[in-house]
């Protein structure tokens, strides 16, 4: 069989689309059309039938493409090997997946480490869609990913940092110097951050603790946490405990450990699974868990005067 046919399938099977797998593989949408007709008679079988706006793969794609993905791999790694990958020329763009809160505290390190040596190399800094996630990374959408969910499918990860979680509130709430225990929790004021994203985590060990708690003010970003925390004598929010005490360095907040148990998550480096430029994604893969395995986070930008609240 035509080793590019190998690559065609493997195209359509990780985009889904005729016009997608054109584009990766920089040629023609009948040029692909053309190709997989020669698939479908190789193989005496449809292999994909169109779904909506998408290629959805038979039976008999699905138990093929392991092989023929990892045969590609191997092939695309072995001509790497004997060309080599230089960073210092790539102008190569990768899109990563970040929360709000990865690009607060993590980006600036990627940034440093990866210009130190590419460059020239682009980055794209994707929202996190912690529930799009898995089809993003399945179909090349986004390059890498830092998230504390697990994730279904067959991606590569690596460990990057353990975090706990803590209670953080104005050093002017009665809360922050009295006996804290669940009770005082379930009926204090909580304010909640959608781009959390450990929030499904939390509110698991929430539930097993019998708290489940229903917020009274619901914000769309960390950023806005600590000056309506400090302006406040009521509410207070169940974060990252690390970055909360590096905002009560400028803010007038306080800590508190929380009053259930709660294992700390971990925060992992998710890689696509697709196979098209092995060896970039390789050295970025690699550069970005160093970065951020090396770095404590500048989680402290969010900074404040250090007043009193009002």
């Amino acid at each position: 069989m035509d080793l590019n046919l190998v690559r065609v399938f493997v195209a359509i099977y990780e985009t889904r689309g005729l016009t997608a797998a054109a584009s990766r593989l920089y040629v023609t949408q009948p040029a692909v059309s053309q190709a997989l007709g020669r698939l479908r008679r190789e193989l005496d079988d449809p292999l994909f039938l169109r779904a909506g706006r998408t290629m959805e793969p038979t039976p008999l794609a699905v138990s093929v493409f392991p092989g023929f993905r990892e045969a590609i791999a191997g092939i695309d790694r072995t001509l790497d090997a004997v060309h080599g990958f230089d960073p210092s020329d790539s102008r190569k763009l990768f899109r990563v997946a970040l929360s709000e809160l990865g690009e607060i505290g993590w980006l600036p390190a990627i940034l440093r480490a990866v210009r130190a040596r590419a460059p020239h190399m682009r980055l794209e800094i994707v929202p996190l869609d912690v529930g799009e996630l898995p089809d993003w990374l399945a179909r090349g959408t986004v390059d890498l990913a830092i998230t504390p969910v697990a994730l279904s499918g067959a991606f590569d990860r690596v460990l990057l940092k353990s975090q706990g979680y803590g209670v953080a509130l104005s050093a002017a709430n009665p809360l922050a110097d009295r006996a804290f225990d669940l009770d005082a929790y379930l009926d204090a004021a909580h304010v909640t951050v959608a781009s959390d994203s450990g929030a499904p985590m939390l509110a698991a060990a929430q539930r097993r603790a019998g708290a489940e708690i229903e917020a009274q003010v619901a914000v769309r970003h960390f950023a806005t946490l600590p000056p309506l925390l400090s302006a406040s004598r009521e509410l207070i929010a169940t974060v990252p405990d690390t970055i909360a005490a590096g905002w009560a360095g400028t803010w007038p907040l306080v800590v508190r450990e929380l009053p259930f148990e709660m294992a700390e998550i971990e925060l992992c480096l998710y890689r696509r699974a697709t196979t098209q430029q092995t060896a970039a994604l390789d050295w970025l893969y690699a550069t970005v868990a160093r970065a951020v395995q090396g770095s404590s986070g500048q989680f402290f930008v969010i900074h404040g005067d250090g007043s009193a609240p009002a």
